[in-house]
C-alpha cells in the first residue's frame, strides 16, 4: 500500500507546488482616510511575467463600483490620501483601463462592491513587477476611490476622493 500512496502523494505535491505562485511577493494594509472607514488587504506575486493581485476591501459603498490604483509614493501620512502622489506611470502613458490598450502602469482594474459593501478580487498584471524593474511595486502607494474609475479623464479617472492608503510592501 505504501508504494501506491507514495506515488500518488508526490504528484499531488508536485502538482501543488506547479500551480502555487512562487515568485517574489509584497502586500499592503488599506487603512481609511480620514473620515472614511474602507479598510483591506491585498497582495501581489510575481508568476512569470506577470503578477497576480488579490485582495479583499471592507466598507465601501454596497453595489458600487470605486477606483482602484498603484500610486507614486509609497506615502500614507497625510490624512487624505494625497501624500501618495499620482498614479504609478513609469512609462509616461494616457490614464486607461487595465489590460485594454494604454494605461498607467497603476491603473488597475476597479474595485466592484457586493451587497455588504465587501470587494474581493483576484486579477493579473503584465505592467507590473514585484521586486525588480521599473515597474516594480514594492515602496509604492495603493489607493481606493470614491466614485468609480471612467478610464478617459487624464490623468486620474475622476475616481473621486481617495477612501483609503496602504504602502505596498515586500514580503
Amino acid at each position: 500500500m505504501i508504494r501506491l500512496v507514495a506515488p500518488v502523494a508526490a504528484a499531488f505535491f508536485v502538482t501543488a507546488c506547479a500551480t502555487s505562485p512562487s515568485g517574489p511577493s509584497a502586500s499592503a494594509q488599506l487603512m481609511a482616510t480620514t473620515g472614511n472607514a474602507v479598510t483591506g488587504q491585498v497582495q501581489f506575486t510575481q508568476k512569470g511575467d506577470k503578477v497576480l493581485v488579490t485582495g479583499e476591501v471592507r466598507g465601501l459603498k454596497p453595489h458600487a463600483e470605486h477606483g482602484f490604483h498603484v500610486h507614486e509614493k509609497g506615502d500614507c501620512a497625510s490624512g487624505d490620501g494625497m501624500s501618495a502622489g499620482g498614479h504609478f506611470n513609469p512609462d509616461g502613458k494616457a490614464h486607461g483601463a487595465h489590460g485594454h490598450g494604454e494605461h498607467h502602469a497603476g491603473d488597475v482594474p476597479s474595485l466592484k462592491a457586493d451587497a455588504t459593501g465587501t470587494a474581493r478580487f483576484s486579477f493579473e498584471s503584465s505592467t507590473l513587477s514585484v521586486g525588480s524593474g521599473k515597474a516594480d511595486v514594492v515602496g509604492r502607494g495603493l489607493i481606493v476611490h470614491r466614485d468609480p474609475d471612467d478610464f478617459k479623464t487624464q490623468p486620474t479617472g475622476n475616481s473621486g476622493p481617495r477612501l483609503a492608503c496602504g504602502v505596498i510592501s515586500r514580503n
